[in-house]
């Protein structure tokens, strides 16, 4: 999520600790049921508090796993206080979204990387007279979520990591382990690593974990496609925590959302600080708190402190992009677009995706956004 376009990023000041105030770490259904219009299940937020616009249409978009659920919260509530307005969230992965966002086959696209120079230069031909822009509306962090019988509170750091998904490390009773974690009760156990079969933000935004803290331990660069060597894979946040859920001496990466869904344990994180930092919305917060602005005018991409050192600062986070059109949106569908996406990036839809496990986004941030929603064309 560095799409570093000029000097002019600044930093977001926020209160961490207003941020997560009002969280409950509650589970939430998976991304699964992505492919259903507005009208799912969960408590509706009242009306009053959304505004729907004056023309209720159909939207239909496609691309991260990891905001799944909460756009599953948003479509509830937003179709439940806007008769006529649909919403038809594909899923698919940030690299299936954004490709088909380019080709104008969504009205918006979601996407836990920001859209590289050359995915903008494409989002021209689907916005006519102008491009895609990056809105962030859904901020998480990223879970090391394992299963190894007997062993309640792993420890893991940048380079081990790394290692373990590129098949360095194939043992989870390895020496770097055990460092990591004395005391425990390390299994002779092969390590079962698994990894996203699609195109994932997700995936990109853990590479660029590995490429700030592995020492070189990871030689590939970052990516939405996964580089490392062995392992297996699954598809989308959900498959890879279902595989991790099913099978002994297992690990992999998904959003918190998703590792509470299925009830997984999370890693603690060795980032240098006095102890290792719990994957916690509330540590993802303090991460949140230092993020800075890299995008020019109407787009607003965010880089992050993966190597951060802080304490109480979860370093392996990521921002979910609502990928749109500054200009060329359809006309039929750009107020509803544009009520959907003051929703998401309301006190209200923030709050209500922070009690299924995400971060609400600083206030400082949200407001930005919201001056964006309107100049949309």
């Amino acid at each position: 999520m560095k799409l570093q376009r000029n000097g002019r990023s600044k930093a977001l000041a926020i209160g961490a600790m207003a941020l997560v105030s009002s969280l409950s770490l509650a589970a939430c259904g998976s991304d699964e049921n992505n492919n259903t219009t507005a009208s799912g299940s969960g408590s509706a937020a009242p009306a009053a508090a959304i505004n729907c616009g004056s023309k209720p249409s159909a939207l239909v978009a496609a691309g991260s796993t990891a905001q799944g659920n909460a756009i599953d919260v948003w479509k509830t509530n937003f179709g439940a206080a806007c008769s006529g307005a649909t919403i038809n969230y594909g899923g698919g992965g940030s690299g299936a979204g954004v490709q088909q966002f380019t080709q104008g086959k969504v009205q918006f696209a979601g996407s836990d990387s920001a859209l590289k120079p050359a995915e903008v230069d494409a989002s021209k031909a689907a916005c006519t007279g102008g491009q895609g822009i990056n809105l962030p509306l859904v901020a998480g962090l990223i879970s090391i979520v394992y299963n190894v019988e007997g062993v309640d509170n792993l420890v893991l750091d940048g380079p081990t990591t790394a290692k373990i998904f590129d098949s360095q490390i194939t043992k989870w009773n390895d020496p770097a382990i055990a460092a990591l974690n004395p005391g425990a009760k390390l299994p002779d156990a092969d390590i079962q690593a698994f990894h996203r079969s699609d195109d994932s933000g997700t995936t990109d935004n853990l590479t660029k974990y590995f490429a700030k803290t592995s020492g070189g331990a990871w030689s590939y660069p970052a990516s939405k496609t996964w580089a490392g060597k062995g392992g297996q894979s699954a598809n989308g946040s959900a498959g890879v925590s279902a595989q991790v859920k099913q099978v002994k001496n297992s690990i992999s990466y998904a959003e918190l959302s998703f590792a509470q869904t299925n009830n997984l344990k999370s890693a603690a994180i060795a980032t240098g600080a006095a102890k290792p930092v719990e994957a916690t919305a509330a540590n993802a917060a303090n991460t949140f708190a230092k993020a800075k602005i890299a995008g020019t005018g109407s787009d607003l991409a965010l880089t992050l402190d993966y190597a951060t050192k802080d304490e109480g600062s979860y370093p392996i986070v990521l921002v979910t992009y609502e990928v749109v059109c500054d200009k060329g949106n359809k006309a039929d569908t750009l107020d509803t677009l544009k009520a959907f996406l003051t929703y998401g990036a309301s006190d209200a839809g923030q709050k209500a995706i922070g009690e299924k496990g995400y971060v609400p986004l600083p206030k400082e941030l949200t407001d930005k956004v919201n001056a964006v929603i309107p100049t949309l064309a």
